[in-house]
């Protein structure tokens, strides 16, 4: 049971990782190609699995920090599939359709540690 269900970026981000999960099966099956799919996988999954830590995180800097650590896992996502993409094993339509929600998870999680940060920076009253 998903608790935090609702959440934009939890859901986003879960819908994304089982994209890159059927994605990696597809490429390993299929095109038989196992080095980069594999780091593909690690962290186009991590992204998700750091959202839940940070989202039932201790505190807001655990937050915080959880929230950057997804943000670099997906920004490393990015970079793995534009070189399945430039490699050739998956094609332009293929490429665009995942990027695009890379992009969107990118966008969405910069305003959370963007917004995370400005808060930590204010004067308490």
């Amino acid at each position: 049971m998903n608790v935090d269900k609702g959440n934009p970026i939890v859901d986003k981000s879960r819908s994304f990782a089982i994209r890159i999960i059927k994605l990696f099966k597809y490429l390993t099956d299929t095109k038989k190609e196992f080095i980069l799919s594999k780091q593909l996988l690690k962290s186009g999954t991590s992204i998700g699995a750091n959202i839940h830590e940070g989202v039932r995180g201790q505190s807001k800097a655990d937050f915080g920090s959880k929230m950057s650590i997804a943000l670099k896992e997906a920004h490393e996502t990015s970079y793995w599939l534009d070189l399945l993409h430039e490699g050739e094993y998956i094609n332009d339509n293929e490429f665009e359709s995942i990027n695009q929600d890379c992009e969107e998870l990118c966008k969405m999680l910069m305003s959370i540690v963007k917004t995370t940060l400005n808060r930590s920076k204010r004067p308490k009253q």
